[in-house]
């Protein structure tokens, strides 16, 4: 029996565990390493979620510790299991584990996706903030536009009680403070649950397909970070991001999505520099000869733009957007170059706890704030660096309303932004091509 260590964010990595090892006797996982999210090492999966082979869970330790739990655990197979991570940081943790003595793996989509009885359609992306949730929801328009019956399945972010997030169903506002939701969850489940769109994530995805098929004809899958899709994609829509133009085929597993789309959008046609795009197109038919692409843009709207003029304004952005996605800027720093800020303030000086450490290990965020909200003490701290930044407005870009759960000691006004193809007729033309199908 071979030794497994799992190395994860919460997310891909307890699912490769579900769906590979948990009833496989020919492994034994030792342990799980966390890292690029807060507060999520220290913890154990679950024996109640590990199955019968791992009766008193599996603990889970910080990444920084490969090494010495490789030695501990005289660990053989170290499994690589997160995502949004460049090629070169990749192939530095094969180093370390192979100089420990262990073998390195990364698992495919053969040994960790999931078939449903129903038609799947994916949206992936290279990196984390290329424009996945717009394009989800529009995908979603369309199908309500044929009066699909559908759901939407989220990747996981199990970042509290795994038990009580096991399997998890949003349908209502009320959902969200059932189960605790952060800041990163809101994002992604507030603007379905207006749209009256039914959201599974959790932990355990064998259990939530089957909740999502008794529901649905279609099932949509809402990707997170550039990570595969867990269920196998009838469709598989990949996002790319002419800002971050050579991401594309550096980053991992974004240039694995890449190859296997079927449908390739390109996002944000109105911010990036028109060569970018050229550029990309090009890049793309080099990985991926066969896939059909799509230009999009991304327009922003704000509900009170008037308040931005002439005003010392502060930009709060999308965290996981910032941080492990490298941008540093969203569509609160748009909106506010559109609409004529005097200034934008700089926020370093005045943030506190975890939001000012975001600053040393994320150096290139800048004169934004991340929306960073993993914890109840997180989102406190986030709060008070807000309101100690003297701006005259708060402008947010976040896909979530922070006003709703934030006590905003200034005005603040909303940046949204939707997906709004160059050729409209194209991605709605699949879709039914495959409902038809």
């Amino acid at each position: 029996m071979r030794r497994v260590l799992i190395m994860g964010a919460a997310g891909r990595d307890f699912h490769n565990f579900n769906t590979f090892f948990r009833n496989n006797r020919d492994y034994k996982v030792v342990c799980f390493t966390a890292t690029q999210i807060p507060n999520i090492d220290g913890r154990k999966y679950p024996g109640e979620l590990a199955g019968p082979y791992y009766p008193t869970g599996i603990p889970i330790y910080p990444e920084k510790d490969l090494t010495k739990l490789i030695k501990r655990f005289d660990v053989d197979i170290v499994v690589f299991s997160y995502s949004d991570i460049s090629h070169e940081y990749v192939m530095h943790k094969a180093s370390e584990a192979l100089a420990a003595g262990a073998d390195f793996w990364l698992l495919g989509p053969k040994s960790s996706i999931l078939k449903s009885v129903r038609k799947v359609i994916s949206i992936c992306a290279v990196r984390t903030g290329a424009g996945k949730s717009q394009t989800t929801r529009r995908v979603c328009e369309i199908l309500n536009k044929y009066k699909v019956k559908f759901s939407v399945v989220r990747h996981p972010m199990p970042y509290g009680d795994l038990l009580k997030q096991e399997v998890q169903s949003f349908s209502s506002i009320e959902d969200l403070d059932k189960y605790n939701c952060t800041i990163e969850e809101r994002e992604e489940f507030e603007p379905h649950i207006k749209r009256g769109n039914t959201v599974f994530a959790g932990v355990d995805y064998f259990k939530i397909l089957k909740l999502a098929e008794k529901i649905s004809d279609v099932i949509v899958w809402d990707g997170g970070n550039n990570d595969l899709p867990f269920f196998e994609p009838d469709l598989h829509i990949v996002v790319v991001d002419p800002l971050r133009l050579g991401n594309e085929s550096t980053y991992h597993p974004g240039e694995a999505n890449l190859r296997m789309a079927d449908i390739v959008i390109i996002n944000k046609i109105d911010s990036a520099p028109k060569e970018n795009v050229e550029k990309l197109k090009k890049n793309i038919k080099t990985l991926n000869k066969n896939a059909k692409i799509i230009e999009a843009y991304s327009p922003i709207v704000v509900d009170r733009p008037e308040l931005i003029k002439n005003k010392r304004v502060l930009v709060i952005e999308d965290g996981p957007t910032l941080t492990h996605g490298e941008m540093s800027f969203g569509a609160g720093i748009i909106a506010a170059r559109q609409y004529k800020a005097k200034e934008i303030i700089d926020p370093r000086l005045y943030a506190v706890g975890s939001i000012k450490k975001a600053y040393v290990k994320y150096p290139h965020i800048g004169k934004l704030i991340p929306a960073l909200g993993y914890s109840k003490l997180q989102m406190e701290e986030l709060n008070k660096s807000i309101n100690r930044t003297p701006a005259d407005v708060v402008v947010i870009g976040t896909p979530v309303d922070l006003r709703k759960f934030l006590k905003i000691n200034k005005p603040a006004v909303k940046v949204s932004y939707e997906l709004k193809e160059k050729n409209r007729s194209i991605l709605e033309e699949e879709i039914k091509k495959l409902l038809k199908d």
